[in-house]
């Protein structure tokens, strides 16, 4: 996949009429953007993470055997890794462990293996983390696969091959397959490969239909992404069933972005007395960001609050969020013909599309981002002081979906500075959603008149 298409979303000639203006509306309008592939947006969140500040998460350990010392390495070199993977590691310019990173290899490259469970961003080097483990593991004497990663989709599975590869640069006797669709063999053939990175389908047919190598030798499986193999049609079940021809004393490893019921559900059944890693909880980022709400009775109202504010306070950057493409592109187009250098995305566009202007927002070419529920997670950018939701977020039966308020918000106030959150209320029905988070999150938030010069000079100190 190029990612370096210069293909760019032009916000300007969207059309500016709208359809009546109210949530049953809205609700439909959202279905579209949740066709948005979840495993195409999480490619877009590896890629466009690269290069940004670390976070400095905390990290919540629970071990397999609690009686047993935590460790944690600030150095590669303590990890008493192979001489040529060191090598690798410099070569792709890992100076020091991340913050995950740090804590989990220790707990991956023990002896005798032991399982993991961790939660991880995009970004936060866990890749590399399960990737060093993959390669430290093999035998390169033993010509037949030993380790095993499932990934959702093609091009997820490809970069994780390239880091493979990059990794294990100098060590010439080790050997990767990547099996994805495409991906033809002899249904004769025995693999000699060590490592196979691939989709669930393509793997289950080599090892079970094929039958052209034995995941009973199998030393490590890695299950990366697995939020999205569980939301992902099919994948749940062809995960299942090769998990069942492994070993029991196969490593288990398995990395998710969000630890909801059903993914701990899923991590649970097919991870064995694993140790565990989550991130802090993001509830606690709420702390350092100050929410407001502003009474509006329609997206012309909204749209002054938002001139009022915007043209006021002193910003960095902002993220407004929509709950429809057709209200992104209308409000953008508004903006943009007001002179505001503005970007869009939405889940109608490609991922090359949406890496393009995320760049284009992470460099500050444009300094206002307007976008629907495709990045209420995921994305870092130091820059960003103000968080609009031009309609707050709900879910499929009209009520607050605080989880994803939560992620939207959190795009402000990142790196332990101060940010805002200003919630746009036109309705009865919003207001009643607005109380909805307020009491599930115990933070008031509090109203603002976004004509008053006084409540604007509030917001302005609190941004700097």
């Amino acid at each position: 996949m190029d990612v370096n298409k210069t293909s760019k979303y032009q916000a300007n000639g969207l059309e500016s009429n709208l359809e009546t203006y109210d949530d049953d509306h809205c609700a439909e309008e959202e279905d579209e953007d949740d066709c948005a592939n979840p495993a195409d947006t999480s490619l877009m969140l590896k890629v466009m993470r690269k290069g940004l500040v670390e976070s400095k998460l905390d990290l919540e350990v629970q071990r397999q055997d609690p009686n047993s010392p935590l460790h944690s390495v600030k150095s590669f070199e303590r990890l008493h890794l192979k001489p040529e993977i060191l090598r690798g590691i410099y070569a792709m310019g890992f100076n020091a462990p991340s913050r995950i990173q740090e804590t989990a290899l220790p707990i991956l490259l023990a002896d005798p293996p032991q399982n993991l469970i961790a939660q991880s961003q995009s970004g936060t080097g866990k890749t590399a983390a399960f990737v060093i483990t993959m390669i430290s593991r093999v035998d390169t004497s033993l010509k037949y696969p030993q380790v095993i990663c499932l990934s959702p989709t093609y091009e997820l599975a490809l970069q994780i091959g390239k880091a493979t590869a990059k990794l294990a640069q100098f060590l010439p006797n080790i050997n990767i397959k990547i099996a994805v669709c495409g991906e033809s063999i002899s249904p004769f053939a025995q693999l000699s490969e060590h490592v196979i990175i691939g989709t669930p389908g393509k793997l289950l047919d080599w090892s079970l239909k094929f039958r052209i190598f034995d995941l009973a030798k199998i030393k490590v499986f890695v299950l990366d992404e697995a939020d999205i193999m569980i939301a992902t049609q099919g994948h749940h079940d062809q995960c299942l069933r090769i998990h069942k021809q492994l070993s029991p004393k196969c490593q288990m490893l398995l990395f998710s972005a969000t630890y909801e019921q059903a993914v701990m559900d899923f991590a649970q059944y097919i991870v064995p007395s694993p140790n565990v890693i989550r991130l802090r909880r993001e509830e606690e980022t709420l702390n350092n960001i100050k929410q407001y709400y502003v009474r509006c009775n329609s997206p012309e109202d909204k749209y002054k609050a938002i001139e009022n504010i915007y043209g006021s306070i002193t910003i960095g950057q902002a993220i407004i969020f929509c709950h429809s493409r057709k209200m992104a592109g209308w409000l953008a187009g508004k903006m943009s013909v007001d002179g505001h250098a503005v970007s869009v995305l939405s889940g109608e566009l490609t991922v090359e599309q949406r890496l393009i202007a995320l760049d284009r927002f992470r460099m500050g070419i444009e300094k206002v981002l307007i976008t629907t529920n495709v990045l209420s997670r995921g994305i870092d950018v130091e820059q960003v002081t103000i968080v609009v939701n031009f309609d707050l977020p709900v879910n499929a039966a009209g009520n607050a979906d605080c989880e994803t308020y939560l992620h939207r918000i959190g795009r402000t106030g990142r790196f332990g500075k101060n940010g805002i959150a200003i919630n746009l209320i036109h309705s009865k029905k919003t207001m009643q959603v607005c109380r909805e988070i307020e009491k599930h999150f115990k933070k008031s938030i509090k109203e603002i008149n976004a004509d008053t010069a006084e409540d604007i000079e509030k917001l302005d100190s609190q941004s700097m």
